[in-house]
């Protein structure tokens, strides 16, 4: 199985868990997260590449496998991820180095879903 496509099936998988669990506030917490990155006065794709830049930033790499298979969704160039991850490099530092590695593979596990 494809790291996508397993990162995919645990994200919805463990996603399902939890939210059969009926917690208010978790509840509460999903949806806000998915009405935050809808178009608004940012578009959408914009939305994305700034959780992308700030989930580098803190160092999570579910929430850049997230945003980077969003934002591949999206039509977001290659060209445009690499300046994102230039961004997040300089804002976090050399700290983010091992996260950019994960996340270039990451994308070119998304691009090669395609073939």
């Amino acid at each position: 199985m494809s790291i996508v496509r397993e990162f995919n099936a645990y994200r919805e998988r463990m996603n399902e868990v939890i939210l059969s669990e009926d917690n208010r506030v978790l509840k509460r917490f999903f949806s806000l997260d998915g009405q935050a990155y809808q178009s608004g006065a940012l578009s959408e794709k914009t939305k994305e590449l700034l959780g992308l830049v700030a989930s580098m930033v803190l160092r999570c790499d579910d929430c850049i496998r997230y945003h980077l298979g969003t934002c591949y969704e999206l039509g977001v160039s290659k060209a445009e991820v690499y300046e994102v991850f230039a961004i997040a490099n300089l804002v976090g530092g050399s700290i983010c180095i091992p996260h950019t590695r994960r996340a270039a593979e990451y994308w070119e596990a998304l691009e090669s879903e395609e073939d």
